[in-house]
């Protein structure tokens, strides 16, 4: 008898990743749900909940303890991030290093090449190369994976793409999976209640310090209760100063923020830098593509220079909240060029290529 190809489907406990494994035993793979144990007593919901429905589907389950890896390669740098006046997104991170990266390598140790996720995305082969695609679900997560290698590309596998949500529930339910009504996690894994001061001054050790709000010219206009508690783009809870004001910058060295009128809050393009290309192995100088300068922002237009390791963007249109340390996206249509990091906005300018 011919024998099944082994796949690992990472099992977060949620009813994306359930799905995904009972799709593909139902392709006929032969499956290995494993649950990652990262944070101690907020996975433990998540391995039970996976050991149910791996129970359930009757595949094998497995937890394998990433618990040191998670804290060195993604809580830490998290942390160290805000603390620089930074606004990182871990997730992005904890794909690249944890999920298709120590995963991927303990698949391959119980003899699986290929590695399964709830993510809503798609791959496609083309001229050699493993392009990363934006699913045709409203429910596209290809920002949170562009940081990927070709190799882990390769070996990754995403069940999910072309599903709504809807569509998912409906398959849960009538397969009876014992999550199928679960709720849908919103934050990071690690800050389930959303408070990241807290959890950054318990790990640590410190309290916020106080320090001045300053506008655009450097003029003293206020205090601030602590760097940690802004980021760019921000409005809410800066206090009254007569007319709308908005984080513009942070400034952890002099443990300052900076403050802009309406407007202010916009800016012309931005520098990248940690860029990992996927579309193509060494990127153009100059090209056209839309980019996305966080998840929740919708892809801009935009023109873009490769120079001396880092990239420069142009937009056609300015864009709002522009964040040192988060993820920037790049896409041609529905192909995800690459991505890279945030270092800061560009004010002003044009898109020009003489100008950049």
């Amino acid at each position: 008898m011919r024998m099944k190809e082994r796949i690992v489907v990472g099992m977060s406990g949620g009813v994306d990743s359930s799905v995904a494994a009972l799709l593909l035993r139902d392709a006929g793979y032969d499956v290995v749900g494993v649950t990652l144990a990262l944070t101690g007593s907020v996975s433990d919901a998540g391995i039970a909940d996976a050991r149910l429905v791996a129970e359930h589907l009757g595949i094998e389950h497995r937890v394998v303890d990433l618990q040191d890896e998670f804290q060195k390669s993604v809580m830490e740098p998290f942390t160290e991030s805000y603390l620089q006046g930074l606004t990182p997104n871990p997730c992005v991170i904890c794909n690249r290093i944890i999920k298709f990266g120590a995963m991927l390598q303990y698949a391959k140790s119980i003899g699986a090449e290929k590695i399964a996720t709830g993510h809503y995305a798609r791959t496609i082969e083309q001229s050699g190369r493993i392009l990363l695609c934006k699913s045709d679900s409203l429910k596209d997560q290809s920002y949170f994976l562009c940081m990927l290698s070709q190799q882990q590309l390769r070996s990754a596998v995403f069940p999910l793409s072309g599903l709504d949500k809807e569509t998912l529930r409906h398959i849960a339910e009538d397969n009876h999976l014992p999550v199928a009504q679960k709720k849908d996690s919103q934050d990071v894994c690690f800050i389930p209640d959303g408070d990241y001061v807290s959890f950054i001054c318990r790990s640590r050790n410190l309290t916020p310090q106080t320090g001045d709000f300053v506008d655009m010219d450097g003029n003293v206009i206020g205090r601030h209760q602590g760097i940690l508690r802004y980021t760019v783009g921000q409005r809410k809870g800066l206090g009254a100063f007569g007319k709308p004001m908005f984080v513009t910058a942070i400034d952890p060295l002099h443990n300052r923020v900076v403050l802009g009128e309406n407007g202010k809050q916009y800016a012309a393009g931005l520098c990248a830098y940690n860029l990992n290309w996927i579309a193509f192995s060494e990127p153009p100088e100059y090209f056209d593509c839309d980019v996305r300068i966080r998840f929740r922002a919708s892809p801009a237009p935009a023109h873009v220079h490769v120079r001396d390791g880092q990239t420069f963007v142009h937009f056609y249109e300015p864009q709002r909240s522009v964040t040192p340390g988060q993820t920037v996206a790049f896409y041609d249509g529905d192909i995800v060029l690459g991505g890279g990091t945030i270092l800061h906005p560009i004010q002003g300018g044009s898109h020009d290529k003489e100008t950049i």
